[in-house]
């Protein structure tokens, strides 16, 4: 108690000047944080799925520039187009990007049911893009680029075929994501848990910033495709 007393006078004849001092540099402490003391405080996952973007967007890096350097001009004056599938399919993740983002608002609002449709939605949408990526494939063949041919076109085939590579990854754990959602509803308690959990909302944040990574990769890849053409 006579502590208690001692630090109250001592705080009560503090001066505010030199309180504020106090005040400012502990913040300025708290604040000017190393990125590697940063990169401590992230959830394990949170630091995986982070590494794990550094080290697709350094392949796909890699394999941008071997695209350039083989010449993107090779297809040009061979009377050859964008296949369709690839414009629709660019839609369809683009329209994909959109469900995703409404997922988090849903969750911050506490509506399972729309997050649960959200996510059906950006789910259904990747199946498309995959189903349309591999049509494209076919009309490639058809207007005769080929895997083995030219660079450029054998570019085409790998590029896209490493990003539905990626984006699968990502719809799997849609997939398992939807099917607990289906169970929490069915739940109260799970419910709960899902809306105060740190860790639920925490999976959520992190599958819409992978989603809207590859988003990001495709539509960089679209757009060598087009001058390619």
């Amino acid at each position: 108690m006579r502590f208690l007393r001692a630090s109250l006078l001592d705080l009560a004849f503090f001066e505010p000047s030199s309180l504020q001092n106090v005040l400012e540099t502990m913040n300025r402490q708290n604040t000017q944080q190393t990125w590697f003391q940063k990169l401590e405080n992230f959830h394990p996952y949170e630091t995986l799925l982070y590494l794990a973007m550094v080290s697709s967007g350094l392949i796909f890096l890699f394999l941008v520039v071997a695209f350039l350097y083989s010449g993107l001009n090779q297809l040009e004056g061979l009377n050859h187009r964008m296949p369709i599938a690839f414009l629709i399919s660019t839609f369809m993740l683009v329209l994909s990007g959109y469900t995703a983002t409404k997922m988090r608002l849903h969750y911050q609002e506490e509506n399972i049911p729309k997050l649960e449709s959200s996510l059906r939605n950006t789910f259904v949408l990747g199946v498309a893009f995959t189903i349309l990526q591999f049509a494209g494939w076919k009309e490639l063949t058809d207007m005769g680029i080929n895997f083995t041919g030219i660079p450029s076109g054998s570019f085409l085939y790998l590029l896209s075929g490493i990003h539905i590579f990626h984006l699968l990854g990502a719809m799997v754990f849609a997939l398992i994501l939807l099917v607990q959602l289906r169970r929490t509803q069915e739940d109260g308690i799970r419910k709960l848990i899902l809306v105060t959990n740190p860790y639920e909302k925490m999976r959520i944040r992190l599958f819409t910033v992978y989603w809207h990574f590859m988003d990001a990769i495709w539509l960089i890849l679209f757009l060598l495709f087009v001058l390619s053409f």
